[in-house]
């Protein structure tokens, strides 16, 4: 789903990547959970999908969903684990929709992707669409099992009380993550560029599953 989402949004959009974006977000939000939960035909639909997200995103790039998920996924291997790349994507993405949609453009093409899914009314303002597709990715993030956040990211990468990266390692580690992220080559195609202290932010927002409001 991020890879699509991101390709829509992505400042390196086109007419010939839009449809492709589109089309595998309305795959993915039909056959995934299912696809998790087991059904082959769903899976094998999946790979189509992905397939078709990749043409998208080959072609218009991605955002900082994926600079902030390279950059934390090996960051705290020293605790135990790693940040799966996948699960980090789907942990970060509500997030990044929240910081990117300030930005007018970026706010009117999250409205398409919730008309396209049909999950709110289509005479809402792009705002409430907005809202409706990052409630839409959490419940789904919960269908899946994913955590909402790094505070709560298992070892196992399934939900839990206590994650394995401790609070304070993750804010001594913050300020070059942030860094790192911003030099990522998926950020120069996001909709809206952050500074450094707004990616360090948008971080703890994704550690501590707090609303992002800047």
């Amino acid at each position: 789903m991020t890879q699509a989402v991101e390709a829509y949004v992505s400042t390196a959009n086109s007419d010939y990547t839009d449809p492709l974006a589109i089309f595998a977000i309305k795959m993915i939000q039909n056959d995934l959970v299912d696809s998790y939960n087991g059904d082959m035909k769903k899976r094998d639909s999946m790979h189509n999908a992905q397939c078709l997200a990749g043409m998208a995103f080959s072609n218009a790039l991605l955002g900082i969903v994926h600079s902030m998920a390279h950059k934390t996924g090996a960051a705290f291997a020293d605790y135990g684990a790693h940040i799966i790349h996948g699960a980090a994507n789907a942990m970060y993405l509500p997030k990044v929709i929240a910081f990117n949609a300030k930005n007018l453009t970026a706010r009117r093409r999250y409205g398409v992707i919730a008309d396209s899914m049909g999950i709110c009314n289509k005479s809402a303002s792009d705002s409430e669409k907005v809202r409706a597709l990052i409630a839409y990715l959490r419940k789904m993030n919960d269908d899946l099992n994913i955590p909402h956040c790094i505070k709560n990211y298992g070892a196992d990468s399934y939900p839990c009380e206590q994650g394995f990266v401790p609070e304070k390692v993750f804010l001594e580690r913050l300020h070059d993550i942030a860094v790192n992220a911003i030099g990522d080559a998926c950020t120069g195609s996001n909709p809206r560029r952050p500074s450094v202290a707004e990616m360090e932010e948008l971080l703890k927002c994704c550690y501590y599953d707090t609303e992002v409001d800047f």
